[in-house]
């Protein structure tokens, strides 16, 4: 896969969601530090972890649209598969 920057639709959206769980996890830190409840502390994990998750779907639905579907008109249909395959290995 070439490193080349690409046009993606959700960029925005991504960097929203990532900034929402960067303060989220400083949140859980800081409940660590203060000796919060540990249930509550795994409750705030579960959640960052459930943002991730979703993030990540996002930013594959991006990849998959952007830079497979239409991004590189020039790569045949094996290719394209094979590249989709790899992203959706990537992510789970």
């Amino acid at each position: 896969m070439e490193d080349q920057k690409q046009n993606h639709k959700q960029t925005k959206a991504v960097i929203n969601r990532l900034s929402r769980i960067e303060g989220h996890i400083r949140s859980i830190k800081a409940m660590v530090e203060e000796g919060r409840n540990c249930t509550d502390v795994l409750t705030q994990i579960s959640a960052v972890r459930s943002a991730v998750n979703n993030v990540g779907r996002v930013i594959l639905e991006d990849h998959l649209e952007s830079c497979l579907l239409y991004g590189h008109s020039n790569m045949e249909d094996d290719e394209i598969i094979a590249e989709i395959r790899e992203a959706i290995d990537l992510f789970l």
